[in-house]
């Protein structure tokens, strides 16, 4: 019989996990080519995103291109992968 997060305290579910970042940063891989490293400020259960002092990579066919901004709202249905405590892509 598999053993549930209640009984085994070192699994921990998707969005236990996110909880924890809540204050630190966060480095999101996005479906679109995109990079985001922000402060989690907050999330719901569609792991729809508040973040504050966020850079974003995008890669373009220029090159790349960075966008710093002080808060965003990121849609959850664009997230690829979450990496808690990533600083993001070497610049």
């Amino acid at each position: 019989m598999a053993a549930t997060a209640a009984t085994n305290p070192s699994q921990l579910l998707p969005l236990e996990l996110v909880d924890k970042c809540i204050g630190s940063r966060i480095h999101i891989v996005m479906k679109n080519d995109k990079e985001i490293v922000g402060t989690l400020l907050g999330f719901d259960d569609f792991v729809n995103m508040v973040l504050e002092d966020v850079t974003e990579f995008e890669i373009t066919p220029e090159g790349r291109r960075i966008t710093k901004l002080d808060q965003i709202l990121l849609n959850g249905n664009n997230i690829t992968m979450l990496i808690p405590g990533g600083e993001g892509p070497e610049v």
